[in-house]
């Protein structure tokens, strides 16, 4: 009795042991931990949002203008609509505007009505609302007037990005704002699965023609808040590893480690069932 007993019990520490490995620490699971000590007095926000302009995107450019006779020269092309209507939508008599679509070329560039070609790659949107905003208020002596009171805004229309990995709902998200942090898209993309790592995302990411992957620590603050892919841009390609037990699933490994686990519940309740009969 004795000696079945402690195989009983060697059995069972066996068990408790692949049970304890098998479970996942709280640390390793909660989200941008620390943060609640270190924010408590609020800090200012050091990384923009600000989405740089990169090879085949397609921006639309908004120009607007209360006199109508000074955007007229403009009017020729598809840059400045004939129609009246302000930013809002909302009708009034006293502003012209319009909107229009470039690609961004290879090279990083647009051709711009009457000014020409601009280099825009690198760029971020409002960097280039206020380049042409300032072209628009100098004007062009050969063609046109100066427009004192013209207002550009820039939009990128493109922004994408794509979650792969061991997420619940991978796949490509189309952002309709140019902010989108990697907290957001992880959200979007239904959160993490139980057995992703959240230690070791990799944001991947085109940039002056190289490309270049962030590795980003999820359970960090600072990992997080201070890495230049909390802020997505256009095109950026998140990935989620998963952890050990599901990289080696299917392995020879794994499924000698499923039948030993099964064998060894099979051992015990057979012990159990002896000893309780010999009783």
């Amino acid at each position: 009795m004795k000696k079945q007993s402690k195989i009983i019990f060697l059995i069972a520490a066996l068990m408790a042991s692949l049970l304890a490995t098998s479970c996942i620490s709280d640390k390793k699971i909660v989200y941008i931990q620390g943060t609640d000590s270190v924010y408590a007095v609020p800090k200012s926000i050091a990384q923009s949002f600000d989405l740089r302009i990169q090879p085949d995107d397609q921006l639309a450019i908004s120009v607007t203008s209360k006199n109508r006779e000074l955007i007229e020269p403009y009017n020729n092309t598809t840059l400045i609509g004939s129609g009246i209507a302000n930013p809002t939508g909302a009708n009034t008599a006293n502003t012209t505007s319009g909107v229009s679509y470039f690609r961004v070329n290879k090279e990083g560039d647009i051709l711009f009505p009457v000014f020409g070609r601009l280099h825009v790659a690198g760029m971020g949107t409002s960097e280039l609302s206020a380049t042409i905003q300032k072209l628009f208020r100098e004007g062009d002596a050969q063609h046109a007037p100066s427009i004192k009171d013209a207002l550009v805004t820039t939009r990128v229309m493109s922004f994408k990005v794509t979650i792969l990995g061991d997420v619940k709902s991978p796949g490509t998200q189309t952002c309709s704002s140019e902010r989108l942090t990697i907290l957001e898209a992880i959200g979007r993309a239904g959160d993490l699965n139980s057995s992703a790592r959240r230690d070791n995302v990799l944001v991947v990411r085109e940039e002056d023609g190289r490309r270049v992957a962030y590795p980003v620590n999820l359970l960090d603050q600072a990992s997080v808040f201070n890495s230049p892919a909390y802020y997505l841009q256009q095109n950026d390609v998140v990935i989620i590893q998963p952890n050990k037990s599901v990289r080696v699933k299917g392995s020879t490994s794994y499924t000698l480690l499923s039948v030993s686990s099964t064998l060894v519940s099979m051992v015990v309740s057979i012990i159990s069932l002896i000893v309780a009969m010999n009783r």
